[in-house]
Formats: structure tokens, C-alpha cells, sequence
């Protein structure tokens, strides 16, 4: 699935679009990480624990899109987006979002992305000896 944050793909025709995607994730804090992160935080340096907690939310919000995506017919994604919400003090909502559409590839390079990506381009041609 080619994923853009842009408004179109240059080299690529998009040729339906297929609708406004998601994917979501709720989360709730783990009380433990909480108190550990919020100690942390005085004498600086990096929370692990949450960075590693906020990637795999990402990742989650992202298969879901994907998934939507493909159940409407979609090739790519334009637009993409992320949005993060708090939910009272314990929960945080995740949201990935944009527009599904199917497009094809135009250009030489257009063609070349979609080949490595194993869609949209016939395969390179094999010359026999």
C-alpha cells in the first residue's frame, strides 16, 4: 500500500477514489509507566517504555487504515494523517487517517515504485540469451 501525506502522487493517475479511511487505537496508561516516566522526566533523557508504547499504537492505527483501505477497493492512501486525543486523564485515542483511492503508475519512476512495492507495473522484463 503506497501511503502519502501529500494531496496527490506525482507520476501516478488516481483514478477513483474510494472514500475517507481510519484506523483507530484507544489506549489506556499503564499506572506504573506513568509514575516511572513522570520520575524520569526530572532528570531528562528519553521514556522508553512510552516511545516504544506510541509506536506500537501508531502501528496499530496504521494496520487498521491499511485494512479499511483495501476493504474499499483502495491501492493507496493520500492525505494520511495522524490525530491524538486525550480521553480524561487515563486513555488516549490514536487515529490514522486519509483518503483511499486506486491509482496507476504514469512515469518510468512512478512504475519503478510500484514494481518494488509488488503492485501496479508488469514485472521488469527477463531478456533470454
Amino acid at each position: 500500500m503506497l501511503i502519502v501525506t501529500t494531496n496527490d502522487l506525482p507520476g501516478w493517475e488516481i483514478q477513483r477514489v474510494c472514500g475517507e479511511v481510519f484506523g483507530l487505537t484507544v489506549r489506556s496508561r499503564n499506572a506504573f509507566s506513568q509514575f516511572g516516566a513522570g520520575l524520569k522526566s526530572m532528570f531528562g533523557g528519553e521514556l522508553a517504555g512510552m516511545t516504544k508504547n506510541l509506536a506500537e499504537s501508531r502501528n496499530e492505527a496504521m494496520s487498521r487504515l491499511i485494512a479499511e483501505a483495501r476493504n474499499r477497493g483502495g491501492n493507496a492512501i493520500v492525505a494520511m494523517r495522524f490525530d491524538t486525543t486525550e480521553i480524561g486523564d487515563v486513555w488516549t485515542e490514536i487515529c490514522a487517517y486519509g483518503t483511499a483511492v486506486q491509482a496507476v503508475p504514469i512515469t518510468d519512476a512512478a512504475k519503478y515504485t510500484a514494481n518494488q512495492l509488488g503492485y501496479g507495473a508488469a514485472p521488469p522484463q527477463q531478456r533470454t540469451v
